[in-house]
């Protein structure tokens, strides 16, 4: 058998994937997702766009200097402050990749530019030469590629590998291509480009038609060596070509395509439970490779087919994702060995002090819940250990209300740097009491907002189950509004109104931290 072809994978989670409305991280959250990306195996991380804003320069310059198992790339316009800035941030890496690009197509010429063809290939050499002169390994993007006439792609496309461009990524930048049409547009550079051997063929394709991946794998088939997607899919707009899913399908067809990638599989799941809880975008249940229901099976059918052998009905294992089979149930009797193999299992490396901790809430929870499920173990770490510092903590509540009539709320929680301890044992130092709101949990809103003296706008308020049956732990995400930023939480209770505190709270926490400063990058 031939030896497969390598391909790279470039993922675009932290630049891209952050540009998804409400998606935006702060410097703690991106140097997480980058080192678990490395784990991950990718080969190229696009770390920001580090003239966006000092925030994003920060994140990139940070992750330049942190990462050494993956190449670091930062973009930049193909104009001399854009270029310079992205150096300046990817100076300390141990292997920088300066990604510039340029518009190309008629529509973008004519109406965003204001260029001729000739102005724009001389502004894309510039640019590629400027990015040359601080490293040797530089990407070039024609933005809108997919709905730029070919015979102009392969001039600029031949013109830029000839100023020094390693890689030339073709990207379908408003999701317009079919799988036909970017195997068409591979297959021309492939045989029309004379110099195209100097230079990696990339993808970036985005799914407003629901087809990044199937167009990215139609680019893998025509030739291109680089797809360059987002961890869940994320992105602008429908989102991008979804990690997971493109590298699953080059593993599991690999009879087909005949392709390999580095990347670590069974840390596919982990890191995009990782994503959806730092970003809030929650992943559908029947989403492919990650989703909830990827490898449940309800049918009797199914069922019995699965029963007498596997691949009846799974054509990937679980296992090779980070999934196991089915959930493993655990409950009050179970002890901290189990405890820690499951968490484990699903991705969760703890001290001893964090497993203490994590069984002490996990024995609350058994106590009422009858059966503890796999969603539960990994609410309880995420929301143990989600790495945020905590000025106000959660210490209870109580209630009273009927139909009609204004609902009474007391309010306890914890204040860092000013709690107390009796015998060793933490008391609630502040409370509030309000009778007032629309109903139970508009008045803890509005109990917390007068206890913690923080005034928010809610912009959003999500509720779902972590798991099944009417004991289900309840998930409340909530997004508020302070001095014009967004300010996500995340609290998870079999008392909905307790998790519903608790995610206020959260954010709260996040407002009480300061202003993240960062401009989104097309607001540049």
């Amino acid at each position: 058998m031939t030896t497969p072809r390598p391909i790279r994978i470039f993922d675009t989670t932290l630049r891209d994937g952050e540009q998804s409305p409400g998606a935006s991280m702060n410097l703690t959250e991106k140097m997480e997702i980058a080192q678990a990306l490395v784990h991950l195996g990718v080969d190229v991380i696009e770390a920001g766009f580090p003239i966006a804003s000092p925030g994003d320069f920060e994140s990139v310059r940070d992750i330049a200097a942190a990462v050494r198992d993956a190449t670091v790339c930062g973009l930049a316009r193909c104009n001399d402050a854009d270029i310079d800035r992205a150096w300046e941030a990817l100076a300390r890496a141990a292997r920088p990749r300066i990604h510039v690009f340029l518009a190309t197509s008629a529509i973008h010429r004519e109406f965003k530019l204001r260029m001729g063809e000739d102005e724009v290939v001389r502004r894309a050499v510039a640019g590629v030469e400027r990015a040359r002169g601080y490293c040797d390994d530089i990407e070039f993007s024609p933005e809108d590629a997919a709905r730029t006439e070919i015979d102009f792609l392969c001039r600029v496309v031949e013109a830029v590998i000839a100023a020094g461009t390693t890689t030339v990524n073709i990207p379908d930048t408003v999701g317009y291509a079919t799988p036909m049409q970017m195997h068409s547009v591979i297959s021309s550079l492939v045989n029309r480009v004379p110099n195209i051997d100097k230079a990696v063929i990339s993808v970036h394709c985005h799914d407003d038609l629901g087809l990044a991946v199937a167009n990215s794998l139609a680019a893998v088939e025509a030739g291109a060596g680089q797809v360059e997607c987002t961890i869940n899919g994320i992105g602008e707009r429908a989102g991008n070509c979804s990690l997971e899913e493109v590298v699953m399908a080059l593993k599991t067809r690999a009879d087909h395509y005949r392709c390999d990638t580095r990347i670590e599989t069974r840390r596919l799941v982990p890191t995009s439970r990782l994503v959806a809880n730092i970003t809030g975008i929650q992943v559908p249940r029947n989403k492919a490779i990650v989703g909830r229901n990827a490898f449940a099976h309800e049918a009797g059918i199914h069922q019995d087919g699965m029963l007498k052998e596997r691949r009846t009905y799974e054509i990937m294992r679980p296992e090779d994702v980070g999934l196991d089979r089915t959930d493993l149930v655990l409950g009050k009797h179970s002890g901290r060995a189990a405890l820690a193999d499951r968490a484990n299992a699903l991705g969760y490396q703890l001290s001893a002090e964090q497993l203490q901790t994590l069984f002490e809430r996990f024995k609350l929870l058994a106590d009422r819940k009858k059966e503890i499920y796999d969603g539960d173990i990994a609410a309880l770490c995420e929301d143990q250990f989600a790495g945020l510092p905590e000025r106000f903590a959660f210490a209870g509540y109580e209630l009273s209300c009927a139909s009609g009539q204004s609902p009474r709320v007391v309010l306890r929680v914890h204040q860092a740097g000013v709690e107390t301890s009796v015998e060793g044992k933490s008391v609630e130092v502040s409370s509030v009491e309000v009778s007032a709101g629309d109903g139970p949990i508009d008045g803890i809103f509005l109990a917390i907002e007068k206890l913690t003296g923080i005034a928010t706008v809610c912009r959003d308020f999500r509720v779902q189950a972590v798991t099944v049956g009417k004991d289900a732990q309840a998930e409340v995400t909530v997004e508020l509004e302070h001095g014009g930023q967004i300010h996500r939480g995340r609290g998870v209770s079999t008392d909905s109104l307790e998790a519903s505190a608790k995610a206020f709270l959260a954010a709260i926490n996040r407002v009480a931290l300061g202003p993240q400063a960062r401009l989104h990058p097309q607001q540049v």
